[in-house]
């Protein structure tokens, strides 16, 4: 497969198409500031087709044995592990990302396939004892039907994978709106299931305007289930949409991550592991470690090494493998970094790394830390979703807890110690879908992964991800 950009297409019943109602959205290569392509929004008719085409396969690709199913998943990852390095670039053109990320995303999301490939051989129900003799009382699961998926730009190979593997697997069709900003990283996905012998229609991907897209798409009576990651205020209207149909929603909103460094914490260890979670993606991702809450006897010698050492990370193009963390997605995001360091300066906070443009041209933004930030402080209570970290201190346990849970959210939290009693302390009482002990790895393929609160309902990931398409009928069969 060709790294070369091309125009991105729509892929519909099985076939590419222009479609579009007549307008386009740049796609830019967020280190040059250049574009790279025009994507066509859907027409009303690409939208209709889309939702027939998707209604028509779930009548076939449903009535699929798993082992068929699980074959094209499998047969799709195979071809995926094939052309990450040759489609690595083309993520790290259009997200920004190191060429490392990119590469590694698309093998994570064929791990992903793959992993849902087996699930949907243990799609299991169960017998259970009858009440009457002779009669057979059974829970049998069963695809929900054709599923509406929004994903965002952040991570646009993973997190498209996630939606369509687990819905796939369970015998559901997709209509997807993966991001206009970053669209060939879904189309590679696209185009693999096709090669893979994935039927015409079961996964169809549109773009468009999202509030037009979503509207239409949702409120369809094809549509029995909808699943999105993304901000918790569109999260809330798609919710909405979602219940006027009684349709099930899966939910992965925002973050806001606190993580409790504790005295005993092993301090290099706890400084490198930090500087990983915090460069990844340059901080654009919804568990990203944000409000380093430090417990007194180390809190100073804490942000002298995770200062120090953020001034040492090399920050520039992504397709340079030199660098180790790559451009923001987007100048909303370059936009937000300085008005909220700027805010948190002003309100009090001690800058210790970062805080400013260090490129004249392209969308960089270093690591930045900001010690003794206020509460008062619009970072503290609004997701920075970049390269911003900001420290302040407790002295107990119990303060720790109180301002780790002070948010709304509730994705993603973690605690640094090497005290297994303050680990099973901090296990129990952070409120978070996941919670990391001296790690920040929440979201792995087995496990299930979502939020609480404001982060959202329903999981993706493990058997709740293949669940979460499906419903168990019960079935009472007297003789």
């Amino acid at each position: 497969m060709s790294t070369h950009y091309t125009r991105p297409l729509m892929f519909i019943a099985g076939e590419w198409r222009e479609g579009g109602d007549g307008t386009c959205t740049e796609v830019r290569d967020p280190a040059t500031e250049q574009t790279l392509a025009q994507v066509p929004r859907a027409s009303r008719t690409d939208l209709d087709d889309a939702l027939e085409a998707s209604a028509a396969a779930f009548e076939i690709w449903r009535r699929k044995p798993a082992v068929d199913r699980a074959g094209v998943l499998q047969r799709a990852a195979n071809l995926l592990r094939e052309r990450a390095v040759a489609l690595g670039p083309l993520m790290t053109l259009e997200q920004g990302k190191t060429l490392a990320e990119s590469t590694f995303e698309f093998m994570h999301a064929a791990e992903t396939f793959d992993w849902y490939a087996a699930e949907a051989l243990r799609a299991n129900g169960r017998l259970m004892p009858a009440r009457l003799p002779g009669a057979r009382q059974m829970v049998l699961p069963q695809p929900l039907g054709p599923v509406v998926a929004f994903t965002p730009w952040n991570f646009p190979a993973a997190l498209p994978a996630r939606k369509m593997a687990g819905a796939l697997a369970a015998g559901c069709t997709v209509v997807m709106k993966p991001s206009e900003e970053t669209p060939a990283s879904a189309i590679a996905l696209a185009q693999a299931l096709a090669d893979a012998g994935l039927p015409p229609g079961a996964l169809n991907l549109v773009f468009g305007v999202p509030a037009e897209v979503s509207t239409h798409l949702i409120r369809s009576d094809i549509i029995r289930k909808v699943t999105f990651t993304g901000s918790t205020p569109v999260g809330r209207q798609l919710a909405r949409l979602a219940a006027d149909g009684v349709k099930p929603c899966t939910l992965e909103l925002g973050g806001h991550a606190p993580v409790l460094v504790f005295d005993d914490a092993d301090l290099d260890r706890t400084v490198a592991t930090c500087i990983q979670g915090k460069s990844r993606n340059a901080g654009q991702v919804c568990t990203s470690p944000t409000r380093f809450i430090v417990q007194q006897g180390i809190h100073d010698e804490f942000v002298r090494r995770y200062g120090e050492a953020m001034e040492q990370l090399a920050v520039g193009p992504g397709l340079d493998p030199a660098n180790q963390m790559g451009a923001l997605a987007n100048t909303r995001r370059l936009q937000a970094m300085e008005e909220l360091v700027g805010d948190a300066l002003a309100q009090g906070g001690r800058l210790v790394a970062g805080g400013r443009r260090t490129q004249p041209r392209g969308n960089f933004w270093p690591l930045s830390l900001i010690a003794d930030v206020p509460d008062s402080a619009k970072a503290m209570h609004v997701e920075p979703f970049g390269p911003l970290a900001l420290v302040s201190r407790f002295s107990k346990l119990e303060d720790g807890l109180a301002e780790a849970n002070r948010l709304p959210y509730g994705l993603a939290a973690y605690a640094f110690t090497q005290s297994a009693a303050t680990a099973v302390a901090v296990g129990d009482e952070l409120q978070a879908g996941g919670v990391g002990i001296n790690s920040f790895a929440v979201s792995q393929i087995e496990a299930p992964f979502g939020g609480i609160k404001s982060s959202g309902y329903g999981n993706e990931g493990g058997r709740e991800g293949l669940e979460a398409f499906m419903h168990p009928k019960f079935i009472h069969h007297a003789t």
